[in-house]
């Protein structure tokens, strides 16, 4: 682990990232025990073997938390029993769903379980993780949003819907919270491979579309969030609040 860097050394702190076990949230969380920080996994499936490795062979430390992010009335109670016996200095709100179908028959059930995965409990996660936060005068909360916080997107009214909501949602806590020492941070990913946009990958039409927009000609991986998360997660990042960055290979510059 390479702490020589005091600006973005992650040393002595503690960060939880949700949807640690694979993607966008298992890059960020191997990045930050890269830095120096001790992990906490939380993911709703108890398969974090491949997470836990590449932290282990970092010489890192973590512990892993069984959360299901979409049964809100339970987020809570387990945000509770980490509090219990951890502090959390950091925290990535990552974990997200996306439920394809176009608005016109989009069900009621799949805008309901976008929206208590993607937004709902990601505001019981800052709440709680900020109380103790707030006394110490001291932390950082990085969600992660998306281009479609600022588009529309296609057939994904509910997905976009709850990314409009992140940003959102991510400038209401920076108000509130920035003065008592809290950045509320937000990162927009572009198009990037994972789970989430293999449909889209094998769609030949749809991603040369995609392939054709982005300047940097190729769509994201994983690892290309780790350096922005780093940052917002750092002592270097203290005087940015409130900020949504686009991680994204120049889309919405185009």
């Amino acid at each position: 682990m390479d702490t020589s860097n005091k600006w973005f050394s992650l040393h002595g702190k503690t960060a939880l990232i949700t949807g640690a076990r694979t993607g966008i949230g298992q890059a960020i969380a191997v990045g930050l025990a890269k830095a120096g920080a001790k992990v906490v996994l939380v993911g709703h499936r108890d398969n974090m073997q491949d997470t836990e490795l590449k932290v282990e062979q970092l010489g890192g430390s973590y512990e892993t938390f069984l959360m299901d992010l979409s049964k809100v009335e339970e987020v809570k109670g387990k945000c509770e029993e980490i509090l219990a016996s951890l502090s959390i200095d950091i925290v990535v709100n990552n974990a997200g769903i996306i439920r394809r179908e176009p608005a016109v028959s989009h069900s009621l059930e799949d805008w309901q379980a976008a929206m208590d995965t993607n937004i709902n409990s990601v505001f019981l996660l800052c709440q709680a993780f900020a109380k103790p936060m707030l006394e110490r005068e001291k932390g950082k909360i990085i969600n992660i949003a998306s281009l479609l916080s600022f588009q529309g997107g296609i057939t994904v009214p509910g997905y976009a819907a709850s990314k409009h909501a992140i940003a959102g949602l991510t400038k209401a806590l920076a108000n509130e919270w920035g003065a008592s020492g809290i950045q509320v941070n937000a990162i927009a990913p572009g198009y990037i491979a994972t789970n989430n946009t293999e449909a889209l990958r094998n769609n030949e039409e749809r991603n040369a579309s995609i392939l054709s927009r982005i300047p940097a000609g190729r769509w994201g991986k994983p690892d290309d969030l780790v350096g922005a998360a780093v940052f917002l997660a750092s002592d270097a990042s203290d005087y940015v609040n409130g900020h949504v960055l686009m991680v994204d290979g120049g889309w919405m510059a185009r």
